[in-house]
C-alpha cells in the first residue's frame, strides 16, 4: 500500500495561536503519561496526534500514511528508536521532521547522527519549546505565515496516566527479570519518574540503571524499586 500525506482536517488552517493546525504528528512512545504531555501540546498547537507504544506498532502505522511530524522515544520495549529514526530519515518520502525524545541526553548524539532532525528531553511540557523544535525544521512551504503568539503555557498529564505506567512496569517485572527486562524497566522508570518529578523512583531506577552498568549485584536495588512501585499504586507517599 503506497504510503501518502496524511490530509488536514476540513476547515482547519494554521494561525498565530495554533501554528501547527493540519498536520499529523505521529508519537512513538511506551510511557502514556509521556504521550499524554504531547497530545495535550498537539491539542493546544492544532495538530492531531497518533500514538505507537513499539516499533512495530510504529511501522504499522507507516505502511498506511506519513504523518507530517515523528516524535520517536529512544527506549522501546522491542528495541532502540535509533533504528527506527534511521530507517525515517533514510527513505525516500522522508517525513518533514523527525525529533528523538528520551528522558536522558546520553544518546541525543546518536539520534542527531541517525537522522533526527532535533530532540526534546523529558519532561515534554513547554508550548512554546514544543512547538520551535517542529517550525524550527519544517520546510519552508509547510511553515506558517505571519506572526507567531509565543506561549508560556506549560501542560501536565493527568496523574492517571503516571499510574497505568507504574501498573504496567510492575506486571513488567512479575512476568520476566531477565537482562533485557531490567535494562528496560530501569530505562523506562528513569524517564517516567523525572516526567511526573517523582525523585524518591527517579533516583532508585538510576541506581539500578547504574549498577546494571557496572555489572554489581543490584537486587537490592530491584527489590527497592519494586516497593516505591507497590507504594504509589497502593497510593502511599513512601514505603
Amino acid at each position: 500500500m503506497p504510503i501518502t500525506l496524511d490530509p488536514p482536517p476540513f476547515g482547519l488552517t494554521m494561525n498565530a495561536a495554533r501554528p501547527l493546525a493540519g498536520m499529523t504528528i505521529l508519537v512513538v512512545e511506551d510511557s502514556r503519561f509521556a504521550s499524554e504531555a504531547v497530545r495535550l501540546l498537539c491539542l493546544k498547537s492544532g495538530a492531531r496526534i497518533r500514538r505507537a507504544d513499539s516499533l512495530r506498532a510504529a511501522r504499522r502505522h507507516l505502511q498506511v500514511y506519513m504523518p507530517s511530524v515523528a516524535i520517536v522515544d529512544l527506549g522501546l520495549p522491542d528495541g532502540s528508536g535509533l533504528t527506527l529514526i534511521e530507517d525515517l530519515a533514510q527513505s525516500t518520502a522522508r517525513i518533514p521532521v523527525i525529533l528523538a525524545t528520551s528522558g536522558e541526553d546520553r544518546q541525543f548524539i546518536s539520534a542527531l547522527e541517525a537522522g533526527a532532525n532535533d530532540t526534546l528531553l523529558k519532561p515534554v511540557e513547554s508550548l512554546a519549546v514544543f512547538q520551535k523544535a517542529v517550525l524550527d525544521h519544517l520546510p519552508e512551504e509547510m511553515r506558517p505565515t505571519g506572526l507567531r503568539l509565543v506561549s508560556g503555557e506549560t501542560v501536565s498529564p493527568d496523574p492517571i496516566a503516571f499510574r497505568d505506567d507504574l501498573a504496567h512496569i510492575a506486571d513488567v517485572l512479575t512476568t520476566s527479570d531477565d537482562d533485557t527486562t531490567l535494562d528496560y524497566v530501569a530505562q523506562f522508570l528513569t524517564g517516567v519518574a523525572r516526567s511526573a518529578r517523582d525523585e524518591a523512583l527517579e533516583s532508585a531506577a538510576e541506581l539500578l540503571a547504574a549498577r546494571r552498568i557496572a555489572g554489581g549485584s543490584f537486587r537490592s536495588d530491584l527489590a527497592r524499586v519494586a516497593g516505591l512501585l507497590q507504594a504509589r499504586l497502593e497510593g502511599q507517599a513512601t514505603i
